[in-house]
């Protein structure tokens, strides 16, 4: 009975914070609905018994992502105003393809059946009585079966970021950078020169 009013409470604060984050005018407020949103879905993962996902969602999604989009949108000085004139003519398209996307939900949950063997066909990632934590479980499977997957999603999510980087990067003029190749290719002639003053001259 607690499982489930705790599950009822966590869904509805999640699915409130979310209308609320699209709705809200005030782009700060969006940003603190989302954080909540995804207290209560690391809220839903521990219901679940997936601690270690629930964990890694405050961590990384509120802690990082979340404060780095707050900071984003408290730094920029962006006119949403501006930025929503004009919006309404977009309304009746978002609803026309609103309705066809809720079409194809309903036309795929409706046909949808599971066959007699798909279920014994499902291989458990541990067994039930294994005495493994769920951490453990996933770190075994993550790194043992599904390790190449993993490292390609690590790698594309690097070439990702290099990308982000790239594009960003502006050449400004009047700024010094630093070349490495000609520090390196620095002569000691290049730099100092020995000049030989006699006793009571100056250089």
């Amino acid at each position: 009975m607690i499982t489930s009013l705790a599950f009822y409470l966590f869904a509805s604060i999640l699915v409130l914070s979310a209308l609320m984050v699209i709705t809200a005018r005030n782009p700060v407020h969006s940003v603190l609905f989302l954080i909540l949103g995804f207290f209560n879905a690391a809220g839903l993962f521990v219901l679940l018994g997936a601690e270690f996902i629930a964990m890694i969602l405050v961590i990384v999604y509120v802690g990082a992502v979340a404060v780095l989009f707050l900071f984003v949108v408290m730094m920029l000085d962006i006119s949403f105003s501006d930025l929503r004139k004009g919006a309404m003519q977009y309304v009746p398209m978002g609803l026309v393809i609103g309705a066809v996307l809720l079409l194809e939900f309903f036309t795929l949950f409706g046909a949808w059946q599971f066959a007699p063997e798909a279920m014994g066909q499902v291989s458990a990632p541990i067994a039930a009585d294994s005495e493994l934590t769920n951490t453990e479980a996933l770190g075994q499977l993550v790194y043992t079966k599904y390790f190449l997957p993993f490292q390609l999603a690590g790698l594309i999510l690097l070439v990702a970021m290099i990308g982000a980087i790239v594009l960003t990067h502006r050449q400004r003029s009047g700024v010094y950078k630093q070349r490495v190749a000609e520090q390196f290719a620095r002569k000691r002639e290049d730099a100092m020169e020995v000049r030989k003053v006699s006793s009571g001259s100056g250089a």
